[in-house]
C-alpha cells in the first residue's frame, strides 16, 4: 500500500512588528521601573525629612530590586537627585495655582515667595545641589533638573504676563532663574550654618513682576503680539 506523502511546510515568518514588539516592552517596563523608584524615593524622603532611606527600602517600595537603581541611576546619589528635583516640581506646580489666584501683581510676589519658602522639597534640592558640588557626576543631572525648573517656571510668568497684562523689568529667563537662584541659595546658608532662616529673606523682592499701571520700568518681551507692525 502507497504511503501518503505529506509536505512539510516552513513555519511562517514572523512579521517585523511582532520581532520588534519584545523589545518595546522590555524599554516600556524599564522606563515604568525608573519612574517607580524615583516616585517611591520622593516619597520615602517627604515622609521622613532629614533621615536616612536606604537603597533596598526605595526598591521594595517600588516593587523592584537593589541592583535597578543601579541599573537606571548608576547610584544612589543620583536618584535621590531625580527624586528631590520630582518633588520640587510637583510643589512648583502647586505654587502656580496659588499665584493665578492672586488678584494683582503685588500680592502675587507676596504669595508666592512665602509659599516658596515653605516647600517641603527645599532642604532635599538643597542637599541634591550640595551632592552637584561635591560628586562632579551628578552635576549633569543636577543641571538637567534646574534647567527644567527654569522653563516651566520661564512659561508660568510668560503666561502671567500676556493674560494679566504684568510686565517684569528683565527678560522672563532671567526672572525665573534669578528668582529659584536666591530661593535655593537661602537654604543652601542655613544648611551651611549661617546665622538666620530663610524667614529672613526677602525673596519676593527677587521678583520683579508688576502692575503695568503702576508706571514702573518694564522689559518688553520679543515677538510679542502688541508689538509686531
Amino acid at each position: 500500500m502507497e504511503k501518503k506523502r505529506t509536505d512539510a511546510r516552513p513555519a511562517p515568518a514572523r512579521s517585523a512588528p511582532a520581532r520588534s514588539a519584545a523589545p518595546a516592552r522590555s524599554r516600556d517596563r524599564g522606563r515604568a521601573t525608573r519612574r517607580r523608584l524615583i516616585e517611591e524615593a520622593a516619597r520615602l524622603c517627604k515622609e521622613r525629612p532629614g533621615a536616612e532611606v536606604s537603597v533596598a527600602e526605595i526598591a521594595e517600595a517600588a516593587g523592584a530590586f537593589p541592583n535597578q537603581v543601579t541599573y537606571h541611576f548608576g547610584s544612589k546619589d543620583s536618584l535621590l537627585v531625580h527624586a528631590a528635583f520630582l518633588g520640587l516640581l510637583h510643589d512648583a506646580r502647586r505654587i502656580e495655582r496659588l499665584g493665578r489666584q492672586a488678584p494683582d501683581a503685588a500680592t502675587f510676589r507676596r504669595n508666592i515667595a512665602r509659599a516658596v519658602l515653605a516647600m517641603p522639597s527645599l532642604p532635599p534640592v538643597a542637599r541634591a545641589l550640595a551632592a552637584g558640588i561635591s560628586k562632579p557626576e551628578l552635576a549633569p543631572v543636577v543641571d538637567r533638573h534646574l534647567q527644567l525648573l527654569f522653563r516651566q517656571s520661564e512659561r508660568f510668568v510668560g503666561r502671567l504676563v500676556d493674560t494679566r497684562g504684568w510686565r517684569t523689568r528683565r527678560p522672563l529667563d532671567v526672572e525665573a532663574r534669578t528668582f529659584w537662584s536666591t530661593a535655593l541659595g537661602a537654604v543652601l546658608l542655613v544648611r551651611a550654618g549661617a546665622h538666620g532662616t530663610v524667614a529672613d529673606l526677602d525673596l519676593a523682592g527677587a521678583l520683579t513682576l508688576h502692575d503695568a499701571s503702576g508706571g514702573e520700568p518694564a522689559y518688553d518681551r520679543p515677538g510679542r503680539p502688541d508689538q509686531e507692525a
